[in-house]
């Protein structure tokens, strides 16, 4: 399966948004340290994971989210457990 998620420093609160094809494997690599941007801010938790059929639909909200930079439209996705279309 394919996924978006978002995952949350337990170090001071910033998100990091991601997608994948296996979410265990990911997010394993993100807390040992294999992305240069989360190296400073580990470890993370995840807080947030959508299922898509198709990896290319997980990538384009991937890069949706990311454009939005707006950590309350973020909060609100969490929260609620979906991403409501027309963000």
């Amino acid at each position: 399966m394919n996924y978006v998620y978002i995952l949350q420093s337990e170090k001071n609160g910033r998100y990091y948004i991601g997608s994948t094809n296996d979410l265990e494997r990911r997010i394993t690599e993100h807390n040992f340290g294999k992305t240069k941007s989360l190296k400073n801010i580990l470890p993370v938790k995840l807080v947030f994971k959508k299922e898509y059929q198709v990896l290319l639909e997980a990538r384009r909200m991937e890069l949706h989210l990311k454009k939005l930079k707006n950590r309350v439209i973020l909060e609100r996705i969490i929260s609620e457990g979906d991403i409501k279309t027309g963000l």
